[in-house]
């Protein structure tokens, strides 16, 4: 079953049984669902505005299709993007005065994949109870009422909001311009045949910087899998160094993930992507404070304390994340996968303001990329998950072993993490399937295994 209903949307393969996959059908039924919900919210609006706009997915097209006559059957008016990014669309649903959003895009899943992901009238994804409730509405599909002939919604396109997105980041106060442009960079994109091939050429453009594109036709055919990690990324790694660039830049299908390459062709790292745009905030603040969510690098906090600012961890999920910040008056926060969140933009993760903050920060630095990594603390980490059975009571599991490190540095908001001196471990259960993850930190890439190796067995021993 490749179905997958979450309080943020729904994703799943294209093609199979209704029910069982991303079917016609399915698409159908949760966008009259998210309609529903906006009109039963807006009851007393004439009529309802939703923006929606998709990556380059083969797929996206038809689902974008089905999702827009949706929406104009329940008599909602819809303003239709086009190709276009995750943070594009959550720009333009307060610019535009919407009532929601709603961004077709499975993210980094590779082709076969693509998701109707949901926003409320700010941008912002729901939050839990919104997206519960507009599960229980697929669910009771008697309470969706569509409009008659006379009431039918009306559906328009709206080009070139790539732009707009890209003239919202120039007008940063913290996107130096004529820095970026003074220091001549040179620097290789990725856009994995998806929009951030649009999106972020067209943004180093603006910049003047001199950019080589690899992959950045949108036609949805990815040329690797589409998540950008080390070992996705051999041919821009390979490409940079070719070349002689000054850096390499990666985003996913949606571009709300942002991974940098250095000039000598390694990996800077996705936790340190966030790393480096705080470094840069905070030095130019003169202090402020910081949010990642529990499984994200503690380099964040070094950086932060560094600045005499303070680090807060929230619970995994972008939602959960967005949350803390507006709770500690955060001035930039994200998450470890290369997410950049930065509220005097939008409350939203989004690559093309994580390229303008890190080439400002890279100009005035006047360093390689290298030099710039090299400076923050080094630290490793290991992803790894234990397989359980069904009848396995995961949270029992998890309670166990917070009790047995309550002398320890503990936190239970989302699953377990423990903090020690030099290290930490996360432990959550999948939301999806009767799993642990196991998340690990430390000084060195043999510790990082080592602590996670360490509480697989501990973990294995309370099971027996």
């Amino acid at each position: 079953m490749t179905l997958i209903k979450s309080i943020s949307g729904i994703r799943g393969t294209i093609g199979g049984n209704t029910g069982d996959n991303l079917t016609p059908i399915d698409a159908v039924k949760f966008a009259a669902a998210y309609g529903t919900f906006i009109k039963n919210k807006n009851s007393e609006k004439e009529k309802i505005n939703i923006v929606i706009g998709r990556d380059a997915r083969i797929s996206g097209k038809m689902i974008s299709n089905l999702v827009a006559n949706t929406l104009v059957g329940l008599g909602i008016n819809v303003i239709d993007l086009g190709l276009s990014t995750t943070p594009t669309v959550e720009v333009a649903v307060p610019l535009e005065k919407a009532d929601g959003g709603i961004i077709l895009t499975a993210s980094h899943n590779p082709k076969q994949w693509n998701a109707l992901k949901l926003l409320n009238e700010k941008g912002e994804f729901l939050n839990g109870e919104d997206g519960a409730e507009i599960l229980k509405i697929a669910e009771n599909d008697a309470t969706i009422e569509f409009a008659e002939v006379d009431d039918l919604g009306l559906y328009r396109k709206k080009k070139n909001y790539i732009k707009k997105h890209i003239k919202e980041v120039l007008n940063l106060d913290l996107v130096d311009k004529k820095a970026i442009k003074k220091a001549k960079f040179k620097v290789v994109v990725d856009g994995v045949n998806s929009t951030g091939g649009i999106a972020i050429p067209a943004l180093l453009k603006e910049l003047g910087v001199k950019c080589i594109e690899l992959y950045c036709e949108p036609n949805g055919h990815f040329p690797h899998n589409p998540e950008p990690l080390k070992e996705h990324l051999t041919d821009i790694s390979e490409l940079v160094v070719k070349k002689k660039a000054d850096l390499g830049i990666v985003v996913d299908p949606d571009v709300d993930r942002l991974a940098l390459i250095s000039e000598d062709g390694s990996m800077f790292g996705e936790e340190y992507t966030l790393v480096a745009c705080a470094d840069y905030v905070l030095g130019q603040l003169g202090g402020g404070n910081t949010v990642s969510n529990l499984s994200s690098s503690r380099a964040l906090r070094d950086i932060t304390e560094k600045h005499g600012g303070t680090y807060t961890a929230s619970a995994v999920g972008e939602v959960n994340v967005v949350q803390m910040m507006k709770d500690t008056n955060t001035v930039i926060g994200g998450e470890g996968n290369g997410g950049i969140i930065y509220p005097e933009s939008h409350y939203g993760r989004d690559s093309l303001v994580g390229v303008a903050l890190f080439l400002s920060h890279l100009a005035h630095k006047k360093m390689s990329c290298k030099e710039l990594r090299d400076s923050y603390p080094s630290y490793f980490m290991s992803k790894n998950k234990i397989q359980l059975t069904p009848q396995i009571d995961v949270d029992k599991i998890l309670e166990t072993m917070a009790n047995n490190y309550k002398n320890e540095d503990v936190n239970t908001i989302d699953g377990v993490k423990i903090d020690f001196a030099e290290e930490w471990v996360h432990l959550r259960k999948s939301n999806t399937e009767p799993i642990i993850r196991i998340y690990t930190e430390s000084t060195s890439q043999e510790n990082a295994d080592t602590l996670a190796e360490r509480f697989i067995t501990e973990i294995e021993q309370i099971i027996q």
